[in-house]
């Protein structure tokens, strides 16, 4: 039992990043339709950017955290503004080999930035809790929480706010929410804002846990890619359903069956679900 709750704990702190970075992946493809690859790339620079403040400043973690989300905000907005507004009337492929383009670049320059060798970010919460006899580190408990009132704050500011309604009527009907007066350009930088300070987030709290490298939103933006096809595509319920799915899946099964096979239990669920439900668990009925 006590192998079980600790599982059980590793499964919830890695969904609730996958669930960080799935949510900002799904927000752009409600607006733009296509997978923006250069995503994992986001989530490496909030990695490196909050990593290079702690450790050559000196800067708190926290502070650290929203300056690399400022960061990647901007970056990210810069990305939709230079990169995929010019193509927003070319065909599907041509967006996705230049978010691959973005992806490569961002690689290439963190790693002339910073170097390919293996970092990580230095936290102020290293304590471990016990109760009834298992080992809560506190960094997990803080990802858990921190996403926790993240999803909860980004329902409320999509659901009660003026600015979220403009981001759900634009990934609904886009020519519609420009016929009522909504500037489809303000709320596709909006929406890569938001994204990008998601990814950075996420990147933010999983880097004193994971290492950092270069490559190392590669196998993020994958697993990201599976939970919003198995949560139903642009479906923000199903890319928090999706998330919690695959890091139980993964805890349980690298424990129960083998590490080795940890990171091949996602694409297992996605065949198996997909089989029965092709549109998703959670895919929205209406656009």
């Amino acid at each position: 039992m006590e192998s079980f709750l600790q599982q059980l704990l590793a499964g919830l702190t890695l969904g609730c990043i996958y669930c960080l970075v799935a949510l900002g992946l799904t927000l752009v493809y409600g607006i733009l339709h296509v997978p923006n690859f250069a995503h994992g790339a986001f989530y490496m620079a909030g990695a490196y950017i909050a990593f290079h403040l702690v450790r050559g400043y000196g800067v708190n973690y926290w502070i650290a955290m929203a300056a690399a989300a400022a960061a990647v905000a901007v970056l990210a907005t810069l990305a939709e503004r230079l990169v995929f507004h010019p193509l927003r009337n070319a065909t599907g492929l041509h967006p996705m080999i230049a978010a691959i383009g973005i992806l490569l670049f961002l690689e290439a320059a963190a790693q002339a930035i910073w170097g390919a060798d293996f970092q990580r970010l230095q936290t102020p919460y290293t304590g471990m809790f016990e109760l009834g006899g298992i080992t809560l580190p506190a960094q997990r408990l803080l990802i858990i929480a921190s996403a926790f009132g993240l999803v909860a704050a980004l329902h409320l500011f999509l659901t009660r706010t003026a600015l979220g309604s403009t981001i759900i009527a634009t990934a609904q009907n886009r020519e519609g929410a420009s016929l009522v007066g909504i500037n489809p350009n303000t709320v596709s930088m909006l929406t890569f804002a938001i994204s990008g300070c998601l990814a950075a987030i996420a990147a933010t709290l999983y880097s004193p846990i994971n290492l950092i490298h270069p490559a190392m939103g590669h196998l993020v933006i994958t697993k990201a890619f599976v939970i919003i096809i198995l949560g139903g595509m642009g479906s923000v319920p199903g890319a928090i359903l999706g998330g919690l799915v695959i890091g139980f899946a993964e805890s349980f099964g690298g424990f129960y069956v083998s590490p080795d096979y940890q990171d091949v239990i996602a694409f297992v669920l996605l065949v198996a679900i997909l089989s029965f439900r092709p549109e998703g668990m959670l895919a929205r009925r209406t656009r």
